[in-house]
């Protein structure tokens, strides 16, 4: 399983960034949502809700319909999902399309032109051909969540999983921190 530090997500928004808004915001909402190539090309303009600054997500493979909060980042502004979109619709021609995130020649993008658009950023930003597959984002989402101890069940929910066993598979745990976590755990219980 393949996963981006935080550094090398940092290195991939803003190659993004610099190419585009339409880049930065579609890459930083598969991150920070874990969506598939395929949830964030079917985003419409009314599954956002700037007042209320959420976004309504249709999850695919049987996993769940979610609406989550879009973030500002006053800390780091490449993570700042609200700057991201807001920057994006202020670009975004109108066409006549209901879609987010639209082609260079209007209308929906298609999930394998999102495959080539990571690509082009993830090696611009220096990373391994391994890590150029947009689905790291979501492993990455996973991997990043755990080491922040946040429960398994809210991983689950963040990444729209029905199930606890499909969690798993995006989970990727070191030994070094399973054993800290164990650490933590035993001295608590003295």
């Amino acid at each position: 399983m393949n996963w981006l530090t935080p550094a090398e997500v940092l290195m991939v928004l803003r190659a993004a960034r610099s190419r585009s808004g339409r880049d930065w915001a579609m890459i930083l909402l598969a991150y920070r949502h874990g969506m598939r190539a395929s949830e964030i090309c079917g985003l419409e303009i009314n599954d956002l809700n700037l007042k209320d600054s959420s976004l309504s997500i249709r999850r695919l493979k049987g996993s769940l319909h979610t609406i989550q909060p879009l973030y500002r980042h006053k800390g780091q502004p490449l993570l700042d999902e609200f700057a991201a979109v807001r920057g994006w619709l202020r670009e975004r021609r109108s066409d006549g399309s209901n879609f987010l995130f639209l082609s260079q020649k209007g209308g929906r993008l298609h999930h394998s032109q999102f495959f080539r658009i990571f690509r082009i950023c993830a090696l611009a930003a220096g990373l391994p051909r391994a890590k150029c597959h947009p689905h790291c984002l979501k492993h990455s989402l996973a991997t990043h969540l755990v080491a922040g101890n946040l429960n398994l069940a809210l991983v689950r929910q963040c990444l729209g999983h029905k199930s606890i066993s499909s969690t798993m598979k995006y989970v990727g745990v070191f030994d070094s921190q399973a054993s800290q976590a164990a650490h933590a755990a035993l001295m608590n219980l003295y």
